[in-house]
C-alpha cells in the first residue's frame, strides 16, 4: 500500500534495459528455487543488444520486472505441479526497440488468465492466488510504475490452460514522463 502513495524523486539516470532484465529475470527464478529445490524452468532470453540506455528509474523498473517473472514462475510452477503429461515450464523474455519505444515482452506457458477475471488483475487488492499466497497488489504497482511514472504501458495477452504474456512499452527517453505525485 505505501508504494501506491509513495512520491517519486523523478530522478531518470540512463539505464541499461537489457542488463536490468537478464539480473531481474535470473533473480526471480533463483528466488522461486530457493524456495523449492526440485523446481526447474527454461529461460529463454532475446535481448535487443542495439538498444541504447533509457533514461529511467531503475529501481521501479527493477520492481516491476521482478512482478512480472515472479508471476510467471508462479504460473509454470503451478501448471507443472498438475503432473500433465510432457509439460516443459518455459519462462520468454523478449525485447525490441520499436519507434520511440523499448518494448519488453514476458511470456510463459503457465496456468493462464480466466477470461472472467483478465479485466480486473490491475486492480490494487485484486489477486488471482490463493490467500496468503498474493497481495493483489503486484500488478497494480506494475501498472502505476510504467504508466504514472514513465508514460509508457503494461498489457496482457492469456489463454487459460495455455499461458500468458504481458508487454510492457517504455519510451526511450525522458521527455515523456508524466511525473505521479
Amino acid at each position: 500500500m505505501l508504494e501506491h502513495s509513495h512520491q517519486r524523486t523523478g530522478e531518470r539516470p540512463p539505464v541499461d534495459v537489457n542488463a536490468l532484465c537478464e539480473e531481474y529475470l535470473r533473480l526471480a527464478y533463483q528466488g522461486l528455487r530457493a524456495k523449492d529445490k526440485t523446481f526447474n524452468a527454461a529461460l529463454e532470453t532475446d535481448f535487443a543488444p542495439a538498444l541504447p540506455p533509457v533514461e529511467a528509474a531503475g529501481a521501479d523498473l527493477g520492481r516491476l520486472l521482478l512482478n512480472l517473472f515472479g508471476n510467471a514462475f508462479y504460473a509454470v510452477q503451478k501448471r507443472q505441479q498438475t503432473g500433465e503429461l510432457g509439460y516443459a515450464p518455459t519462462v520468454r523474455m523478449t525485447m525490441q526497440q520499436a519507434g520511440g519505444q523499448v518494448e519488453i515482452r514476458v511470456a510463459d506457458n503457465g496456468t493462464g488468465i480466466p477470461a472472467a477475471v483478465r479485466e480486473k488483475i490491475f486492480q490494487p487488492f485484486f489477486t488471482t492466488k490463493p490467500t496468503g499466497e498474493g497481495t493483489g497488489l503486484g500488478l497494480s504497482l506494475s501498472h502505476d510504475i510504467i504508466a504514472q511514472g514513465h508514460g509508457g504501458s503494461l498489457a496482457v495477452e492469456s489463454r487459460e490452460g495455455a499461458g500468458t504474456t504481458f508487454s510492457v512499452a517504455l519510451p526511450l527517453n525522458g521527455a515523456a514522463y508524466q511525473r505521479a505525485s
